[in-house]
């Protein structure tokens, strides 16, 4: 049987719970368990796939297609277990299935009330898929006290009673503030939250106190004794130099023997950390650096291109230099025309995925100057649609190229797709179709030209990756393309879907429809980041 443990935040939020239960996620593992994360977010979208990136930052998309919280990227990254559809619910999904059983008559004339039918709902979510588990991690988002996570924490409260105390416990990650006024950490905000946690039936087993000093073992007493807590479940978390380092700062405070020790387990070997131990080497300890300008149009909030952000890590962790991201508003390039001032010390250009018009002639200047000064290129999604228009405009001769997405055009180098192939069959959407679930979502095979540059970068001729778009590069501008010198190197497996662009004449230059920053890993950085970020370290010799 699984055992749980339920992750809570208290007294502010953005304090880091999915960075933690990632770390103890991988501390666990790291000791050979086998463990899986889930995402409880309170809200009622269903899920984040129609939100604003400035509002919730990116939207991460699993292998079976679901659109999840950021949160799940953290998870995946450290432990390396891929994500499900069944890791990340929200209250407008919990709520969408209750009121369709309940047209359905599932519930025989019942009275729907929140308890029991919301919070048996909850339940069912966080148990499902667990036979095969030890442990498993399930993150409540927000702060106590919030009126829209309240069903989220009775629902925790039942399943502590229902799996047995032994085999699920309690931690809080929660803030010890500095007043700099009085040169004091403050225990207090601490001690109100776990004891509104409580008046909810939920006892914390373990404190996470985010801390930016030293947090003094009198403190660590204060907060054990008035939050009934032992003085060692009352663990610091000071601010880490990097995200990678954590698991093992928190290793060194305690953080997972005393999970085990609440768990009553007393004969767990210790945690193979030389994975981590090399991951922070690589991080820490560069041989050289490269800077590599990213022209998207959401860089006011960098958590929007969260995922791409660490797969570039990735790719200078697998080359042993550190990567310096230049956040680059594509819009900018519209409005001042300092395109090439800007450019001009990037070692590599990256134009990342997104939505809507607004920056696309920013982004497409931003292909030709990279292909014209042979510097390494990376599109991504939209970024390889933008490389296709450029192509079709300045070296095929198709000057009115566009797309759809943008409005009615004479050449829709790109479009709408309507229709595509599963496994599960076709799909079909219409242009007034919903937004929300209708893109080509999760992971899609590709077939790679044998020959190509990327066939080379992979090791390999079939490779799967992950989608999210709703939009596609026209396959009948194809031949016209590619006598312009842009090549189709990997197409869907029936021949119809471009997947893959590059241009042989040049150094490096791949867009993709796909994105592959999502299925990057520290341990194991994907080998296009790998492989761009190396072009990168040669153009840097160059200039």
């Amino acid at each position: 049987m699984a055992r749980y443990i339920f992750i809570t935040g208290g007294v502010v939020s953005s304090l880091g719970k999915g960075l933690m239960a990632a770390s103890l996620a991988a501390l666990l593992q790291a000791r050979g368990y086998k463990v899986r994360i889930r995402k409880f977010d309170p809200y009622l979208n269903v899920d984040p796939g129609t939100m604003s990136p400035y509002q919730h930052g990116e939207v991460y998309v699993t292998d079976d297609g679901a659109e999840t919280d950021l949160d799940l990227g953290h998870y995946e990254r450290f432990t390396g277990v891929s994500a499900r559809q069944s890791d990340n619910v929200t209250s407008g999904r919990i709520y969408q299935t209750i009121i369709q059983r309940e047209r359905r008559g599932d519930y025989l004339g019942a009275t729907v009330q929140v308890i029991p039918h919301v919070t048996d709902a909850i339940k069912e979510f966080a148990t499902a898929d667990t036979d095969d588990l030890d442990f498993v991690l399930c993150e409540i988002g927000g702060t106590v006290g919030d009126i829209e996570s309240l069903p989220f924490i009775e629902a925790i409260r039942q399943l502590r009673n229902e799996v047995g105390r032994e085999n699920a416990i309690s931690v809080h990650v929660t803030l010890v503030p500095y007043i700099a006024a009085a040169g004091e950490l403050k225990t207090k905000p601490t001690q109100h939250s776990v004891r509104e946690l409580a008046s909810l039936g939920v006892q914390p087993d373990i404190l996470l106190c985010r801390c930016e000093k030293p947090l003094p073992d009198s403190e660590r007493a204060k907060i054990a004794q008035f939050c009934n807590v032992c003085k060692e479940a009352v663990i610091p978390a000071l601010d880490a130099s990097s995200i990678y380092a954590v698991p093992a700062q928190y290793h060194k405070e305690g953080l997972d023997d005393e999970v085990l020790r609440a768990f009553g387990i007393t004969d767990a070997p210790p945690p193979a950390m030389a994975r981590w131990v090399d991951i922070l080497d690589r991080f820490q300890n560069p041989e050289g650096e490269v800077t590599i300008g990213v022209v998207g149009k959401y860089v006011g909030l960098q958590d929007a291109y969260k995922s791409l952000h660490e797969a570039l890590v990735h790719g200078g962790m697998a080359n042993r230099v550190k990567v310096n991201i230049k956040w680059l508003d594509a819009e900018m390039f519209e409005m001042n025309g300092d395109l090439a001032a800007q450019l001009e010390p990037m070692h590599g250009i990256l134009v990342p995925g997104g939505f809507g018009e607004r920056g696309s002639e920013g982004k497409i200047a931003s292909v030709q100057f990279a292909r014209e000064q042979k510097v390494p290129f990376f599109g991504i999604c939209l970024g390889m649609q933008m490389a296709c228009i450029e192509g079709a405009r300045n070296t095929a001769g198709i000057k009115d190229a566009s797309t759809t997405e943008f409005g009615p055009t004479d050449e829709p180098v790109v479009g709408l797709i309507t229709e595509w192939m599963t496994k599960d069959g076709l799909q079909k959407r219409g242009i007034g179709d919903d937004l929300g679930g209708t893109m080509r979502l999760g992971a899609y095979p590709a077939k790679l030209g044998q020959n190509s540059h990327v066939a080379s970068v992979y090791g390999s001729n079939d490779v799967s990756e992950r989608h999210r778009h709703r939009y596609e590069v026209n396959g009948a501008y194809k031949d016209a393309l590619e006598k312009g010198g842009l090549i189709f190197s990997g197409m869907s497996p029936d021949g119809t879907l471009p997947e893959i662009v590059e241009r042989p004449d040049h150094p490096w230059f791949i867009g993709v429809q796909f994105h592959p920053e999502l299925k990057s890993k520290p341990f194991d950085p994907h080998p296009l980041f790998a492989s761009f970020i190396a072009a990168a370290v040669k153009q840097s010799r160059l200039v």
